[in-house]
């Protein structure tokens, strides 16, 4: 009934759907195997792509030539580009989509991905022969043949749903959950533990008074996710979000059903995510605030249900029902269902390679919130590079990873490998030492060569990026060569409070000055906006973030590249650490659990100090 393949993706969420694409256009048979077709890459939580360092995740997927980025694109109802009052290196894209449009998108995609087959079944375990994933075994009994297998199990493993006191097995509302896979990697060996994570109620959008709300428009210009040259949500035709807060009388609503919460009760075993936690997590560990922000978010362009971000609870019903009727504008909401907890299996990702293939087991990828992540963007870069790592392993080729220096994707496989964690990891800029090199602006320039060089992003992009250089050099140049008279520039520099010149500079130096930027110095000065009228509004974005930043950015590429000498020393498989009689005891029993392959990922260990590193390199003749 089945032929054997090269690639099986056991299960349909943002990181299996990037698995299979990237598989299936390197040239590898792929099985998608889902519980549900209905549900393909479903955003189980808010409607929105990007936002603080997953904006730049997803650009990055982008040029690595995966699909997330498109999809977004062609569901947007609202696009943000957050931290446009600090520099380039903070810059976020974010966009509320179309719930429904955006997994029919993801589908339609998928559907007209060559190599992709589908199957709707579960997934209850493994075949495994010496150690050596070789296909899976279904609900209905089929055992299907692999070359490689990606598990991408999303919350789904043995996941349990939390409402008050009510709880049953679950991966996501009205859904069940999967067995058989957890208990089978336990049995032989590997490690799991427990992870939470809720979502709000959804409401009734025509049972709201928005007019005591505050308005949360999008921006005048949308810049969207993609590199390619694909249509963009006119910015006047954007929908818009809105605002409201808490209050004392919300919360102590609220705390009237604590007696009753899972989380305070002891029922939910798993941590929950830090930087995203429930309402009634937010009243008790900030019970000095009076009021929290809630973003009241549009599904789509066809719906009228309302998201409440910030809202997220496990509580009794009736008791999320009466706190958000005291919310402004929210006094005659109307649920469409209440928030809940969910309760699931992860495996510590420190058992894993940078590839994302298990340890322990040779052929087995995991990817998404199996390796302990929250967030689709998290996900799907997962997803994109265990799917190309399970193809160049089926075809007996070197695993493609990407270093902390050339992508947020790599600073999250790397924490997550080196590190672990013990709840939701989620990216933020702040845990990228070279983020002034990992801008969201230049993630092609970054990235789609060496796609390119793999067969994954295509010719048409390559051909963009090379482009884009070119007209970066051309602005440059342009730029530095062009002189600026002092009485030109006198108008412009009283409007924004800089200090005059008294003598002829060039335009490269003029744009060196922190409140100058190259939109507004062209708009005083006819000539020099005549001369940049030919180049894309990007393009001349790109040239001037390298000028203005050019110093920050060749002192970061010097520290990466020092810090590359340290990746580039190896250390063996077989290192004995029992020999290193000097090591610290918890350097001893990191490196032996971890198992580092490189200095570099040595020395980010958390508990393991310089002089340890000092140690493994006399102990490597270094």
């Amino acid at each position: 009934m089945f032929p054997d393949y090269d690639v099986i993706v056991v299960g349909a969420g943002h990181a299996g759907c990037e698995a299979a694409a990237a598989a299936a256009n390197l040239g590898s048979k792929v099985l998608l195997v889902t519980m549900n077709m209905q549900t393909i890459a479903q955003m189980s939580c808010n409607p929105a792509i990007g936002g603080i360092a997953k904006g730049q995740i997803v650009r990055e997927i982008d040029a690595m030539g995966g699909y997330t980025g498109l999809v977004t694109d062609a569901s947007t109802i609202q696009f943000r580009m957050l931290n446009r009052s600090k520099g380039p290196a903070m810059w976020s894209p974010r966009a509320q989509n179309d719930r429904m449009l955006f997994a029919a998108k993801w589908r339609e995609m998928l559907e007209e991905t060559p190599n992709v087959d589908f199957y709707q079944d579960t997934v209850q375990g493994l075949i495994i022969k010496d150690n050596r994933a070789g296909g899976v075994i279904t609900g209905l009994g089929h055992e299907i043949r692999s070359k490689t297998v990606v598990v991408t199990s999303g919350t789904f493993l043995n996941g349990i749903i939390h409402i008050g006191e009510k709880q049953f097995g679950g991966g996501r509302v009205a859904e069940k959950a999967a067995t058989g896979i957890t208990e089978q990697l336990v049995a032989l060996g590997m490690e799991s533990d427990r992870l939470k994570t809720g979502t709000p109620p959804r409401v009734d959008g025509r049972s709201l008074d928005y007019s005591k709300m505050e308005e949360q428009a999008g921006d005048e210009e949308v810049v969207g996710f993609s590199y390619k040259d694909t249509p963009r949500l006119k910015a006047a035709e954007q929908r818009s979000c809105h605002i409201t807060y808490t209050s004392q009388k919300v919360h102590d609503l609220l705390r009237k059903g604590f007696d009753r919460s899972p989380m305070f009760q002891g029922r939910i075993e798993g941590v929950g995510p830090r930087y995203c936690p429930s309402i009634e997590d937010k009243i008790n560990r900030f019970a000095d605030r009076d009021r929290h922000q809630l973003f009241v978010e549009p599904e789509g362009w066809n719906t009228v249900e309302i998201y409440v971000n910030g809202f997220s609870t496990s509580l009794p019903e009736e008791v999320q029902y009466e706190a958000l009727r005291s919310v402004p504008g929210f006094e005659n909401c109307r649920f469409f269902r209440p928030g809940y907890a969910i309760e699931y299996d992860y495996f510590q990702p420190t058992q894993l390679k940078y590839s994302l293939e298990t340890k322990l087991i040779e052929n087995l990828f995991f990817a998404g919130q199996i390796n302990g992540t929250t967030g689709y963007e998290e996900a799907a870069c997962q997803g994109l590079m265990a799917g190309i790592n399970a193809h160049q392993k089926s075809r007996e080729l070197d695993p493609v990873i990407l270093k902390r220096s050339e992508a947020y994707i790599g600073v999250l496989i790397d924490d997550l490998v080196g590190k672990g964690t013990e709840e939701p990891y989620r990216m933020f800029t702040s845990r990228a030492e070279f983020r002034t090199l990992l801008r969201q602006d230049n993630a092609d320039i970054r990235l789609t060569p060496l796609s390119y060089q793999l067969g994954l992003a295509k010719q048409d992009r390559m051909d963009a990026v090379e482009a884009k250089k070119s007209s970066v050099t051309d602005i440059k140049n342009l730029l530095a060569s062009y002189s600026i008279e002092p009485s030109e520039i006198e108008g412009y520099f009283n409007e924004i409070n800089s200090a005059s010149i008294t003598e002829k500079q060039k335009a490269s130096k003029i744009l060196l000055r922190p409140n100058v930027d190259l939109v507004g110095l062209s708009a005083a000065m006819p000539r020099l906006k005549e001369a940049l009228a030919g180049f894309h509004p990007q393009v001349l974005e790109q040239a001037e973030i390298q000028i203005k930043y050019e110093r920050y950015i060749e002192k970061e590429q010097e520290i990466a590249t020092r810090m590359l000498q340290m990746e580039n020393h190896i250390i063996p498989e077989s290192f004995n650490y029992d020999a290193m009689a000097a090591l610290s005891n918890e350097a001893l029993q990191k490196f032996k659990k971890i198992r580092p392959s490189t200095l570099g990922q040595a020395s980010r260990i958390s508990g393991v100090n310089p002089s340890d590193i000092q140690i493994l390199m006399v102990y490597m003749g270094r």
